[in-house]
């Protein structure tokens, strides 16, 4: 028999699903539950500093470690992270939404209660939370035990996120468990005489083959199966392809690895290559309107395969209920060793152009030869996502943009989140000027969390993607401006009292740079320095944009 509090059983099985850094904010019906967090020697309060930055800093942190966990209060604290909440729906990342709710006396006499609509109804906010978690819960004294588990299974094997409601006065009660289960995190088998019929249509289709194709997407990281994927295109040996949102997952040192494809907005050399393909194998894709140029694909699914979580595809024939996470190593091991196509160098983004101004053309060219290898590189919506997909990786980078739900301002604290998931990891966040001024707080936190980001402020004094879309000289697309650069000395950066806190973060370059020479010699000193929080404000010509952005804008129905 194990005696525990609901609350520590919680943040026990949190901890069993790899979880060591929950995320939130303080409320006065969440405090007990934090006391536990604070309290646990193997567990990191991320100290957040407001709730739709918490949610995108759990986001990024599940993204690496595949599962995150959130705390916030109840009404106004869990509706401040709902849209933080939505995008990881969205973007299927298993969050674990923890929220403290009003004692469960008052729940029951109806008490108009701060933090509440004023109308007696405790389950409101639950059932708003319904539409954007795969399980939710309010939890009880009988249930409570048996509904914490069901809830994060549920969100870790559907990969998205869950919500926990648990009064406060259940976080102290004590329950009796006759022993602790192992939680059920094995996913189901696929149909064997199915799976078996899917495997030898695939196998037949890839023989009779004569320039076959891969192309990588994000629900290969998400259900956690890069290695797998890798080791299919090395067997393969096919060329091999990624979408916007699976770029990383490929190593691009593979000699077979060609560069992303997005429809439309494809470098044309890599355009015409995928046009060539008599049979194209996805894995894991999403269809969705950035991550395929504007819905250009244009991939004929009389030669396409499909392999899905949920499914695999083949030409018009769908085979339900065979997952790629167990089809996908029975097909590599099935295909014969690797066949050898020469398709000449491989295609990049224009070279850079001569000026002195800092253009994208220039920017995205050059700041790889300053990445350090095994980078994360967290890129903003906008100028940055659409930069990156083209971007030439440093080894083992791995790659986080928010190319579906699109929330400006999602990258600073999913690269706090980012960074708290892999402290051995060099983070390079990417923002824009006017998705920083959304969540530029987030700054603190890498402060005070001792946390040593390269981050890029482009200042291009105003919302380029929306002008570029539509009104490109209105008011609305401007803002005011802010001295970017003196960033870390507002947060605190050099302040004594921060200096004498648990771990603050060194600070390094604080610059502002609007010519080639001068981002160059910042640079230098950053390479050098890779113990200390960088920030550097790069000055862009106003309307200067990436070519993959200008391209993906002329595929708008916005404009």
């Amino acid at each position: 028999m194990v005696n525990t509090t609901i609350g520590q059983y919680l943040v026990k099985r949190l901890k069993e699903v790899g979880i060591d850094t929950i995320f939130g904010l303080p409320g006065d019906y969440n405090m007990p539950l934090l006391d536990i967090i604070e309290d646990d020697p193997d567990v990191l309060w991320g100290n957040n500093a407001n709730e739709l930055n918490a949610s995108y800093a759990a986001d990024g942190y599940a993204r690496l470690r595949g599962v995150s966990a959130l705390v916030t209060t109840f009404g106004v604290g869990e509706l401040s992270a709902a849209a933080g909440v939505a995008g990881s729906y969205s973007e299927m990342l298993p969050v674990i939404h923890i929220v403290g709710t009003p004692n469960t006396k008052s729940q029951a006499e109806g008490a108009i209660l701060h933090h509440s609509l004023g109308n007696g109804n405790f389950q409101v906010f639950v059932e708003m939370f319904a539409k954007i978690t795969c399980a939710h819960t309010h939890l009880t004294r009988d249930t409570a035990v048996k509904e914490i588990d069901r809830v994060i299974e549920q969100s870790i094997l559907r990969k998205r996120p869950g919500y926990i409601g648990i009064p406060i006065d259940l976080i102290s009660h004590e329950v009796n468990i006759s022993a602790i289960k192992p939680l059920h995190l094995s996913i189901p088998k696929n149909p064997a005489k199915t799976q078996e019929v899917a495997l030898q249509v695939v196998l037949d289709a890839i023989n009779r083959a004569k320039h076959p194709i891969i192309i990588v997407d994000a629900c290969v990281q998400r259900h956690g199966l890069q290695k797998q994927a890798i080791e299919f295109v090395k067997r393969s040996g096919f060329p091999t392809y990624v979408a916007p949102m699976g770029k990383g997952i490929i190593p691009e040192l593979l000699e077979n690895y060609r560069g992303c494809y997005a429809g439309s907005i494809t470098i044309e050399g890599i355009a015409e290559e995928v046009k060539r393909a008599d049979l194209i194998i996805e894995l894991g894709s999403i269809k969705s309107d950035f991550n395929t140029g504007g819905f250009t694909y244009s991939l004929d699914q009389g030669k396409t395969i499909s392999l899905h979580s949920f499914a695999t595809k083949v030409f018009y024939a769908d085979y339900d209920k065979v997952s790629m996470t167990e089809f996908l190593p029975l097909l590599t091991k099935a295909i014969p060793g690797p066949r050898v196509f020469d398709l000449g160098p491989r295609h990049h983004p224009p070279p850079i152009e001569d000026g002195i101004e800092i253009t994208h053309n220039y920017f995205w060219n050059k700041i790889p030869e300053y990445m350090d290898p095994n980078a994360i590189i967290v890129s903003e919506t906008g100028t940055s996502e659409f930069a990156s997909f083209n971007l030439k990786a440093p080894k083992n980078a791995f790659f986080i943009s928010q190319v579906l739900w699109g929330s400006i301002g999602f990258s600073v604290g999913a690269a706090v989140g980012a960074a708290l998931a892999a402290r051995d990891r060099r983070v390079y966040l990417f923002c824009g000027d006017g998705s920083f001024q959304l969540t530029c707080q987030e700054i603190s936190v890498f402060l005070h969390q001792g946390l040593t980001p390269v981050i890029f402020i482009l200042n291009n004094d105003g919302y380029l993607i929306e002008k570029l879309i539509h009104g490109p000289h209105r008011a609305y697309n401007n803002f005011q401006m802010w001295q970017y650069s003196k960033t870390l000395d507002f947060f605190g950066g050099h302040l004594e009292r921060n200096l004498k806190d648990v771990s603050p973060a060194t600070v390094g370059v604080e610059a502002k740079v609007s010519t080639r020479e001068e981002l160059e010699a910042a640079m230098k000193t950053v390479k050098a320095e890779p113990g200390k929080i960088h920030f550097l404000e790069v000055v862009m010509p106003q309307f200067d944009a990436p070519r993959e952005l200008i391209l993906q804008v002329e595929t708008s129905e916005n404009r």
